[in-house]
């Protein structure tokens, strides 16, 4: 039930929404409804007999046994229906089966930190397999907070020193806001992040690849990155060209330069020609490769030379295809994306997308929001 970008209520994406929806929903109805009839009845009495009508006041009635049965009885057994029903989902709200996997969440001011029970970490946002009982064990380490998924419909308090509980099955893929809320001081408002639902095969596969979407890459895949993204793909083939010698194979042969001299290609050589390409001129070629020296960082050479010294080997086949499948290129500006490391504490501020805080102002601050901007 929903306007266009406008929803008047979260999607329902956990196994306790549709429950707890129609829970609430039949008591918003029950008030709507009990409101206007006594609303309705004030206004009709209050007209009917103020001062100066000519209705009937000459037998007065002070009880009615049925009027005063009913509207005892009939609100006696909605209330005790609803009671029925409201402490029934909250047994089971507070029942984690025994088979849920357990989450553990620190709060502090002002950010959520999550593990895993592999060691794998997050920063205001967590990972949960859809169709698979999650349970969080929680505790502040600060303040009082309190872990919010509106569409999963559950929240509980996390409390410096002492554990509680609160466990959910998410049945919809996808990302949800997550909230404090419970104020905890200035920052309360941007103490959030988001829930992201993942297949089970797909969060396995999250889990064992250490909190990334994809596996790791190794030096010589990311040098194969950095090859394509500063187009030296463009000019080194397979094999010789007008405009370039091939380097495939060139690790450990002898290269002999314009000036007669000659040297084996090591990483040395391979590091000072990538730098500074004109300080030994391959013979047969003039000056038309770009100078790297300033543009790309130690890394980055390392990362090419480890490239450099398997090209036109089965190894060095993969690289392009594999490049593909990964996430954004490092530069050649010298800032480079770390795609192997994993979510955690130290790391998630720098490098990884799915985790905060986020700077703002040049404090550590986090909120749903920002959680998602760094995504889109």
């Amino acid at each position: 039930m929903q306007f266009t970008n406008f929803p008047l209520s979260p999607p329902p994406a956990s196994n306790f929404a549709p429950e707890y929806d129609a829970i609430f929903y039949v008591l918003v109805a029950l008030t709507v409804f009990f409101s206007a009839v006594v609303g309705i009845a004030v206004i009709f009495f209050a007209v009917r007999y103020q001062k100066g009508t000519k209705a009937d006041r000459s037998r007065p009635m002070y009880e009615n046994l049925f009027l005063e049965l009913t509207w005892t009885i009939v609100p006696l057994v909605l209330g005790i229906v609803m009671f029925y029903f409201g402490t029934s989902l909250y047994v089971k709200m507070r029942t984690p089966p025994k088979n849920a996997t357990e989450i553990f969440v620190i709060g502090k001011q002002w950010m959520w930190h999550i593990q895993h029970g592999n060691g794998v970490r997050e920063n205001n946002t967590l990972h949960v397999p859809v169709g698979r009982p999650v349970k969080l064990t929680m505790i502040s380490q600060d303040v009082l907070h309190a872990f919010y998924i509106p569409a999963f419909r559950v929240q509980e308090h996390v409390v410096p020193g002492r554990y509680t509980q609160l466990w959910f099955t998410a049945t919809q893929a996808g990302e949800y806001h997550l909230f404090c809320n419970m104020y905890c001081g200035t920052q309360h408002s941007e103490m959030g992040g988001k829930v992201v639902a993942m297949p089970p095969a797909e969060f396995a596969a999250w889990l064992a690849n250490e909190g990334q979407s994809a596996s790791p890459l190794s030096m010589d895949q990311m040098g194969a990155k950095i090859f394509n993204k500063v187009g030296c793909n463009n000019c080194h083939g397979a094999e010789d060209t007008l405009r370039a010698p091939s380097l495939y194979g060139i690790y450990g042969k002898r290269r002999v330069f314009a000036d007669g001299t000659s040297q084996i290609a090591d990483d040395e050589y391979l590091r000072s020609s990538i730098l500074r390409p004109y300080d030994h001129l391959t013979a047969g070629y003039g000056e038309t490769m770009p100078v790297y020296e300033g543009q790309l960082s130690e890394e980055d050479v390392l990362n090419l030379v480890s490239y450099m010294k398997v090209m036109g080997t089965t190894a060095a086949n993969q690289p392009t295809s594999i490049v593909n499948r990964h996430s954004a290129p490092t530069t050649a500006s010298g800032t480079n994306e770390a795609t192997s490391l994993a979510v955690n504490a130290v790391q998630a501020d720098a490098t990884d997308p799915d985790a905060t805080p986020t700077r703002r102002t040049g404090s550590p601050a986090v909120g749903a929001v920002a959680a998602e901007g760094r995504n889109r």
